[in-house]
């Protein structure tokens, strides 16, 4: 079905349901961005690289890891400064939990999320 991907698949009465890892990391970006005192998520060298030969990962940041129907979440995320970087772990946790589940259906076993570093707020101009 696709090159070395792994897919969260269900039968259901008409068919089978298969839902790439790069729609769940996608899912689970688009969540963690939402949290208070997350300034982004940092992602790796080949994102970043693909991202300017105009491909764009709605996922950068996260890894998926699927294992039978559960999943398991990591989230390398840049906080704010000034932010409790524990609440906003916990809310990250949280609020990918939420989407996720609710978005696929699946159960998720864990959300790991690594403070990879801190982002001093944008100066405003006047």
């Amino acid at each position: 079905m696709g090159e070395n991907k792994e897919y969260l698949s269900a039968t259901q009465e008409n068919g089978s349901i298969h839902i790439s890892q790069e729609v769940i990391a996608s899912i689970a970006a688009l969540a963690a961005s939402e949290v208070e005192g997350v300034c982004g998520l940092s992602a790796n060298l080949g994102s970043d690289i693909a991202e300017l030969l105009g491909r764009k990962n709605l996922g950068r940041g996260v890894k998926i890891t699927i294992h039978d129907d559960s999943i398991a979440i990591d989230c390398y995320v840049v906080a704010l400064f000034g932010y409790s970087v524990i609440d906003i772990a916990k809310n990250v946790q949280e609020r990918v939990v939420t989407a996720v589940e609710s978005m696929t259906g699946a159960t998720v076993r864990s959300v790991n999320v690594d403070i990879c570093g801190i982002s001093l707020p944008k100066e405003t101009k006047k």
